[in-house]
């Protein structure tokens, strides 16, 4: 089983890396880094710089790709501010970052995959404002809402090849970096990287059968 997972070196990404890693899959990693990190630095783990929101380079690593099975989308960022504060440069850094990465991976894999004749699956991650509108995240939450329909309107463009696409929909996500940034937050009732990683195997895998075009919450208690 061949696998992309874009921004795999991330915290979350690390163990999605894992959990594909522990079903047998070959990785590969498009990243902004130019050689593979310590911590993804494992055997069937494949590296290779890429943009991922320079068109010409994302449709150059994905056809570069045999066999491809699954596309995971991990790629993207956060900005929190009041609507009168939000600049429009933020809000198109926040576009390509999330609506536009996710775009260009979305059209390539499905190329990628196409070519195999097997169907395969896609998972994106747009985020919890999309469903529970949050204040001061209008920029972050327009670019995770545009995720969240290309997730939808491409798996309804490709149900027929058997290509089943879906999107996971986290809140805050238990990291360090997330720890640090918030010391008095309720951690415990945060979403762990492995439990969203297992959601994500199980939509990337032949298991799933059947749920397409699906905003799944991942968010629990937080």
């Amino acid at each position: 089983m061949r696998v992309v997972v874009t921004g795999g070196t991330g915290g979350l990404g690390a163990a999605v890396v894992g959990a594909f890693l522990a079903r047998g899959a070959e990785v590969h990693l498009p990243m902004m880094e130019a050689s593979l990190p310590a911590h993804v630095a494992k055997p069937n783990v494949h590296g290779v710089k890429v943009d991922m929101d320079d068109e010409a380079q994302v449709a150059a690593f994905y056809a570069s790709l045999p066999d491809l099975w699954a596309s995971v989308h991990l790629v993207g960022g956060f900005a929190m501010a009041p609507l009168v504060e939000t600049t429009l440069a933020t809000f198109e850094q926040q576009w390509r970052i999330n609506a536009v990465t996710c775009f260009l991976a979305c059209r390539e894999a499905v190329r990628a995959i196409r070519k195999t004749g097997k169907g395969g699956r896609i998972v994106n991650v747009a985020a919890r404002p999309v469903l529970q509108p949050t204040k001061s995240m209008s920029a972050y939450a327009a670019s995770k809402a545009a995720v969240a329909s290309i997730t939808q309107s491409v798996a309804a463009e490709v149900l027929d090849e058997k290509i089943l696409v879906n999107a996971i929909l986290p809140s805050i996500i238990d990291t360090p970096a997330n720890r640090k940034s918030m010391p008095n937050a309720d951690h415990a009732s945060w979403p762990t990287p492995a439990q969203l990683a297992e959601t994500i195997a199980f939509l990337a895998s032949d298991a799933n059968a059947l749920t397409t075009g699906t905003l799944v919450p991942v968010y629990g208690r937080a």
